[in-house]
């Protein structure tokens, strides 16, 4: 009887997250029409904001209680999955055209961030060639409440510079699109992320009950269930612009999302408290940087992320868990 009632929630979870981003985006867009924001711009802020809720009230959380270990690898896990998993199921649905400020400005930015990341993590034991030696839990670093400090100026400045941006290129009005007032505007945006947030929740709570049930390990359960469930709001709003084609929003989104998990949640998580770092999380780190370059060189061929990319993609991910869980 419980579980139908985990595949009850689980249903219900999944309808919230793909009505919560069809609100969501339908607000964030009427957003960026009414003030004449490009959608590149909302999808970077608002809509990257929104949907790395999760993650920022997971690691916070975890770095009150002085056991944020669980913030970086929840940063990693969540970046990789964006970079693969979301862009890649996007492409494949439907080709993403790559917008040229994305790839002079905000994706090069994206891999100078996570390359600081790894060198404010790993830099010790990298260049004095240890860390193959050491074993994967020992600690071999730490990201102090400075590195957090600066993490979260850089997203500030960062953020100054896309909202002057915006307002020296203010976007075309577009023809036969009717302006949502911004009351709505705010309320779908609100709403949209609440159900967002929800529907994750349950789709997490009900998939790690029926994964127990059928004997997975909590490892295992970590590594797929819990990874998913907190970056499935990139996911399905990434699904639902591109669907609605605003394919420069479900750009920004994985974009600003991935700088808003290192430069917010990594920067408030080692603020509070700083972040342990232990070889394994290394390994990750550093897999994350090759993830970061190989999506920026594949966005930049052809200025697209095409249907056989996004494929690529989703196997890479695939390898990367199969990798993990073996580990």
């Amino acid at each position: 009887m419980k579980l139908v009632l985990f595949f009850v929630i689980l249903v219900a979870g999944f309808f919230g997250l793909i009505k919560g981003a069809d609100i969501f985006v339908d607000g964030s867009s009427g957003l960026a029409r009414r003030f004449k924001v490009p959608s590149l711009i909302i999808g970077l802020t608002i809509v990257a904001l929104g949907t790395s809720l999760p993650e920022l009230a997971v690691s916070t959380a975890a770095a009150v209680k002085g056991a944020n270990e669980i913030a970086l690898s929840n940063i990693v896990g969540s970046n990789v999955f964006n970079l693969l998993m979301v862009l890649g199921f996007t492409a494949i649905f439907h080709p993403i055209p790559v917008n040229k400020d994305v790839i002079k400005r905000d994706f090069p930015f994206v891999v100078a961030v996570t390359l600081l990341l790894l060198g404010m993590a790993g830099a010790p034991v990298i260049f004095k060639g240890e860390l193959f030696k050491a074993a994967m839990s020992d600690q071999v670093g730490e990201i102090t409440r400075l590195f957090g400090i600066i993490f979260i100026v850089i997203l500030i400045v960062y953020l100054v510079l896309l909202i002057t941006d915006a307002k020296k290129h203010p976007a075309p009005e577009e023809e036969n699109k009717k302006d949502l007032a911004l009351w709505k505007c705010i309320v779908f945006i609100v709403f949209g992320a609440a159900l967002i947030i929800a529907g994750g929740e349950a789709v997490v709570y009900s998939a790690q009950n029926i994964a127990r049930t059928f004997g997975m390990t909590e490892t295992l359960i970590g590594l797929t269930v819990v990874a998913l469930g907190t970056s499935l709001p990139e996911l399905v709003t990434g699904l639902v612009a591109a669907a609605k084609g605003e394919t420069d929003l479900a750009m920004g989104n994985v974009v600003g999302s991935n700088l808003f998990n290192i430069l917010l949640i990594g920067g408030v998580s080692s603020a509070i408290n700083p972040i342990a770092v232990n070889a394994a999380s290394v390994f990750d780190l550093i897999i994350l940087g090759t993830v970061t370059v190989l999506a920026f060189l594949l966005a930049i061929t052809r200025r697209k992320v095409t249907r056989v990319e996004g494929i690529i993609m989703v196997l890479v991910y695939a390898a990367e868990v199969v990798f993990a869980a073996m580990r």
